[in-house]
């Protein structure tokens, strides 16, 4: 087989996708090969081959409605109704995977999955994947996938989880949903697909480079290597390059051929009749064994990465020649004549149905709605019903399941005497997993020890190792696991170990987690409570990793509720609020614990026993937004903050009332994303000095959001000054009390006022 010589020759006169477009027509033109007599639905489409007539033909058709999307789209592009133009040309091979697994296996897909998801369509009847695409790359409101936000390949119906420009930053939340499949049968959760489901996931060859594939592919191994299931098909698309970055040849098969407890299988993704076999076994073994598996499908990238991707400028014609000779629907085509399901006129005549087909839905979809006000846009990202979620922070746990919990009734944590915060976060997280038999705890050193600071002492001892458990050091993974629950209709309650770690792993968070139900339009959604020690004055056991102060990654991830108590009472209920938040409105929040409050018992000397609280009732909770006030009435100066703040300002304030004779109020905001900024524009509105004590750092702190609520309230006039940390990294021992704000700090600024 060979691409027709006359439209080769003809390159400088066309773009690469009409030479593609051609080239197909042409093949099928002088196609002189010879036809055998057609086979039953049900024979084999050529001999020898594990693919029968009827699928090829619609393997075949999968294909070519994946191929003129692509060519729709390159089309309709200039014009302005289509606006996006990565393609799948070359990838369409990726259907014999939709074809071999089903709809109920959760899909997390490379953007080159046209092919894929055609094939899907069928899963279900009544199903459309030419108007549902073109919706979603016209950018219509009506998109079933992601209501007009983005082009991406998603399907609630068909288990296709949306993501967008997908760069191997998938791949933790594909395994962790095949290891939820096999620990939901463990703490036995229902699950909302079959129990023998599998997580697929495909990327690209250059992809599979990246650390956080390379993470979901070492967690795999390090899983199976215990014995534990882990049922992901690994789908590495190899196409052999990276937008211009070619791949060495045979790297792929070299790097993954003999992974220990990662299966390799390969498969030819070019040829429908040689491949299919294959990528069969590769599903069977994957299915039966519920081992991680790694499936290479071998593709080409045709028609280049996107549509402004000019290859001709910086490939030879002579390779890009070569290159569209590979096409896997030219030797589709030729499958499809020499069995004899079809002749030269009758396939031509399907091609072109299906490109008018394309272009009608595309003109139709041309003509539907899209997203035009910003309220419309912005509708699926932060859900949020109060009268919901307050009702499900005060439902309480079965009373016999927390005296089980805790260990009699005499043990209950609101019968004993006041505590302080670390004792009460484990307290509270004890009734939070009584209240949620579904919610699993998480992370490095959480088990057994209890945590580095033993804030989770005893869970694993109430709960065991389904529900509590230890996992690699990889904070990437850990939130990726968290996703993989959270997809699987668990309540993930992960734990990263402390805030400078978190950034090692951001962008599954920022990226993934916090984007899916604006991308899904609200359909999927992966509720979570991660907990993360967090901020400074850590003594004893310092620098920057152990100490870290910067909340702004945290602040910059839209959708994302992030909390911070300063004490053991509001720490119970603000995690009840945050759990709840979670269940109601699938809300990712964070819940950061101030390491050097942890232990904190005295305000204001030593034996004082002032910063020790008793537990709150179980019924009670913290509604969102809402902070604590000390001293309401008081008006001379107010002073913003959170975290060790609070205790920092409020001994700053008994100096200051014995100094200057003012009536000190501290506002402590408790909810740190998003900022109330009604509340603390109505505690500044009567203010006649203002302070914001802001522990993190100068730049992008929480403080400037402070600032900027009490300006845009109107009240700017004030007086207002802010204590904060400097804008390094924190040292260590002593050296670390240089950088960070201090009660003497505040004090200098109440008087510099």
């Amino acid at each position: 087989m060979s691409v027709p010589q006359p439209i080769a020759a003809r390159h400088k006169g066309f773009n690469r996708a009409e030479i593609v477009d051609r080239n197909f027509v042409e093949f099928v033109q002088s196609w002189q090969g010879h036809a055998a007599a057609a086979p039953r639905d049900d024979e084999p489409v050529l001999p020898g081959s594990a693919l029968d007539a009827r699928g090829f033909r619609e393997l075949f058709e999968s294909q070519l409605i994946s191929r003129h999307l692509d060519l729709m789209a390159r089309v309709l592009r200039v014009q302005n109704k289509v606006f996006y133009t990565i393609g799948s040309s070359g990838h369409e091979g990726n259907a014999m995977v939709a074809r071999l697994t089903r709809h109920t296996d959760p899909a997390f897909l490379h953007y080159r999955s046209g092919g894929f998801m055609a094939e899907r369509f069928r899963k279900l009847p009544g199903m459309d994947p030419v108007m549902d695409s073109a919706l979603s790359f016209a950018a219509s409101s009506e998109d079933p996938a992601s209501g007009g936000r983005h082009k991406v390949w998603g399907s609630k119906p068909l288990w296709v989880l949306p993501q967008t420009s997908t760069i191997a930053s998938h791949l933790p939340k594909a395994l962790g949903t095949a290891v939820a499949i096999e620990q939901a049968r463990r703490i036995g959760h229902a699950l909302p697909i079959p129990d023998d489901a599998i997580a697929i996931c495909s990327f690209g060859d250059a992809s599979s480079n990246h650390a956080t594939a390379q993470t979901a592919f070492n967690t795999a191994a390090w899983t199976a290597y215990q014995k534990l299931p882990a049922p992901v098909l690994f789908v590495c698309e190899d196409n052999g390059i990276g937008i211009s970055v070619k791949t060495p040849s045979g790297w792929v098969a070299n790097n993954f051929r003999h992974r220990a407890d990662l299966d390799y299988f390969y498969a030819d993704g070019l040829d429908l009749a040689a491949g299919y076999g294959a990528v069969e076994r590769a599903v069977t073994h994957c299915r039966t064994t519920r081992r991680p598996t790694f499936l290479h499908l071998g593709t080409t990238r045709i028609m280049g990465h996107a549509g402004t991707d000019f290859e001709i400028e910086w490939r030879s014609v002579e390779e890009l020649v070569a290159l569209e000779a590979t096409d896997p629907l030219l030797r589709s085509a030729d499958i499809a004549l020499a069995s004899g399901l079809y002749d030269r006129q009758s396939l031509l005549d399907l091609y072109e149905a299906i490109r008018k087909r394309c272009f009608d839905a595309a003109d139709e979809a041309d003509r539907r709605p899209k997203l035009g006000a910003l309220d419309e846009v912005m509708a699926p990202l932060a859900p949020y019903t109060p009268d919901a979620v307050l009702a499900e922070a005060e439902r309480t746990a079965d009373a016999a399941e927390r005296e089980r919990v805790f260990g009699g009734a005499d043990k209950l944590p609101e019968n004993q005497p006041p505590r302080h915060l670390a004792i009460q976060i484990g307290q509270a997280l004890h009734d939070l997993m009584a209240k949620y038999p579904e919610s699993l705890l998480f992370g490095e050193d959480v088990a057994q020890k209890g945590g580095v600071y033993t804030v989770t002492k005893g869970l694993h001892k109430a709960f065991r190792n389904a529900r509590v458990f230890n996992t690699l050091l990889d904070e990437t993974m850990i939130l990726g696991l968290a996703q993989g629950y959270a997809n699987m209709g668990m309540l993930p309650l992960p734990e990263i170990q402390y805030l400078a770690y978190f950034h090692n792993a951001c962008d599954q968070i920022r990226g993934e987690a916090a984007s899916l139900q604006f991308f899904s339009n609200g359909q999927y959604r992966n509720p979570m409570l991660m907990r993360v020690a967090s901020l400074g004055y850590q003594r004893g056991f310092g620098g920057h990793f152990h100490n870290d102060n910067s909340i702004a990654a945290l602040r910059d991830i839209p959708g994302l509720v992030v909390g911070c108590p300063s004490r053991g009472d509001d720490a119970a209920t603000m995690l009840r609020t945050l759990a709840a938040l979670a269940k109601v409105d699938g809300r990712v929040t964070a819940f950061l614990e101030p390491i050097a409050l942890y232990m904190t018992k005295d305000l204001y000397e030593a034996g004082d026993g002032q910063w020790q609280f008793a537990y709150p009732a179980p019924s009670e909770s913290m509604p969102l937004g809402e902070g604590r006030v000390y001293a309401e009435d008081a008006d001379d100066l107010v002073i913003f903050t959170f975290g060790n703040g609070v205790p920092m300002s409020l001994r700053a304030a008994r100096r200051i009332e014995a100094q200057q004779g003012w009536k000190v109020r501290v506002v402590d905001l408790r909810w740190l994303v998003p900022l109330n900024d009604a509340f603390i524009a109505a505690q500044a509105a009567n203010a006649k000095r203002i302070l914001v004590v802001d522990e993190g750092r100068k730049s992008a702190g929480v403080g400037e959001g402070v600032i900027t609520a009490i300006v845009e309230a109107g009240l700017g006039h004030l007086p207002l000054h802010r204590v904060v940390g400097a804008d390094t990294f924190t040292p260590l021992a002593g050296a670390a009390f240089l950088v960070l704000p201090g009660d003497d700090d505040i004090v200098a600024a109440a008087a510099a006022l």
